[in-house]
């Protein structure tokens, strides 16, 4: 039967991905999380195969069917349908692999690689274009950015799109297994210079100077609450309770798709009171600068460290997370408190279940030591 656009709207996630017919191949794939993906089935030489045709409502029904008779009319040119080209596999990757069931953040983190470094460099090629020496090539010119854990994290992405590619027998094989040992390895980073009670008085100092306001406050906020820096750019409004001190992160945005409390000091509210006037009608504590309705972007913060003068070597966003543990362990904090702070794995899956909350008390006190230990550092 036929679908409507009221059908398709009233129809409800399950706990497994389930699929509803349009008829001759078009399916909508409706996924746990409740997201509804154009899927069309066709054959080849008698093997059926599955292209993406993009997300609902962002395709209408109408425009799903239009899509799906264009691709229809090319069956009479096989090879035009079997060469694939890496912007569309990685497209059928993330729809089916990644965005069903896994966390916002990794999500958009995912796709910023893709955006950002793969496809500009790769997506046009036809699979069987893509050899290792231009996956090795798109890696360089990453690396010669500086940013040389996130050219072997874009391998990591090429690699994984291959072998989706592999198993749904669009390709044969896989450019970058041949990589093994050629790309930079990021050396181990020597923390003493952002662990350096003198180093960090300067940091803090310079970030309560730095000249635009919502990225002042998004450091401040940063180093205060040492959150991974996804989550600080994504942090919501509607997430943080004032009157309680406290920032809920919803489960979908952690790492480890566990909801996440943040117990807010006097100097991360005052942050806040600050930033209101400035973001508090907008969804995002920081928006983009673009105005598009998106959080600020993930280089934000790391572009104002280097403006200060600190170079990728001395201390990244991310750094913040191993500045706030290991002075805070020097000082007599019991580990538990602060792993549970840094929202790390529970190693126990039960207590995992319950653990939100956890050493929420101890965590306060260490938070507010941790804010007044900056303030009495930096004056």
């Amino acid at each position: 039967m036929a679908l409507t656009d009221i059908m398709i709207k009233k129809t409800k996630p399950q706990d497994k991905v389930f699929f509803l017919s349009d008829g001759r191949g078009l399916l909508l794939s409706i996924y746990p999380n409740g997201g509804k993906y154009w899927i069309l089935r066709y054959f080849i030489k008698g093997k059926e195969k599955r292209t993406s045709l993009g997300k609902f409502p962002a395709l209408s029904l109408k425009e799903a069917r239009d899509k799906a008779f264009e691709f229809r009319k090319k069956l009479s040119e096989p090879e035009a349908i079997e060469s694939l080209t890496f912007a569309k596999m990685a497209e059928e990757w993330l729809n089916t692999r990644i965005r069903p069931d896994k966390a916002i953040t990794y999500i958009e983190c995912i796709e910023s690689r893709l955006n950002n470094h793969i496809l500009p460099a790769i997506g046009d090629k036809q699979l069987t274009e893509i050899t290792p020496s231009v996956v090795l090539n798109m890696c360089r010119n990453i690396e010669a950015l500086g940013i040389i854990d996130t050219s072997t994290r874009c391998k990591q992405i090429v690699g994984q799109v291959f072998k989706y590619a592999i198993a749904t027998d669009r390709a044969d094989t896989e450019p970058t297994s041949a990589l093994s040992g050629a790309l930079k390895t990021r050396k181990n980073k020597h923390f003493a210079t952002i662990t350096d009670p003198a180093k960090i008085a300067v940091l803090v100092q310079q970030m309560r100077q730095y000249p635009f306001a919502i990225v002042r406050n998004a450091l401040m906020f940063s180093v205060l609450t040492f959150c991974r820096p996804g989550e600080v750019r994504q942090a919501e409004w509607s997430e943080i309770d004032v009157g309680k001190h406290e920032w809920r992160i919803p489960a979908e945005k952690m790492k480890m798709e566990r909801a996440h409390i943040v117990p807010l000091t006097d100097q991360t509210v005052s942050i806040l009171e600050t930033l209101h006037p400035l973001t508090g009608n907008q969804r995002w504590l920081f928006p983009s600068t673009r105005r598009d309705g998106k959080p600020m972007s993930e280089n934000t913060v790391r572009m104002a460290l280097r403006t200060m003068g600190f170079t990728q070597e001395e201390i990244t966003p991310h750094d913040f997370r191993g500045m706030a543990s290991t002075i805070l362990n020097e000082n007599g904090f019991p580990p538990d408190v602060i792993e549970r702070q840094l929202a790390h794995a529970e190693r126990n899956r039960i207590r995992a279940a319950y653990n939100h909350a956890e050493y929420l008390p101890e965590r306060r006190k260490m938070m507010q030591w941790w804010a007044d230990w900056l303030d009495n550092l930096s004056r």
